[in-house]
């Protein structure tokens, strides 16, 4: 009889290369782009830019998917939302 176990970590990121999904369809364009910008350029210095600017990339992706908060600069909502009208008059007596 077959022995199956319980998948735990349900709730974790599917993770390819070391990227998410999407930063993983990102460098896969990148590559794609690359290996294109190769094919119609017949130069080896071409070669050997395009490695790096992919190897560099991928550095970069993986850090930024290991700390997110990288490119997280301020909040777009405010705390509190009210309908009540702002106003600069002052109603409390001094």
């Amino acid at each position: 009889m077959k022995r199956y176990e319980v998948y735990k970590n349900i709730r974790k990121r599917a993770v390819i290369m070391g990227l998410p999904i999407a930063l993983f369809a990102l460098m896969m364009t990148s590559v794609i782009g690359s290996l294109l910008f190769i094919i119609f350029s017949f130069s080896f210095s071409v070669v050997i830019a395009v490695f790096v600017i992919n190897a560099s990339l991928y550095i970069a992706l993986t850090r930024f998917s290991k700390n997110p908060g990288i490119l997280h600069f301020k909040k777009v909502f405010p705390q509190t939302i009210s309908n009540k009208k702002e106003t600069r008059l002052n109603y409390d007596e001094d």
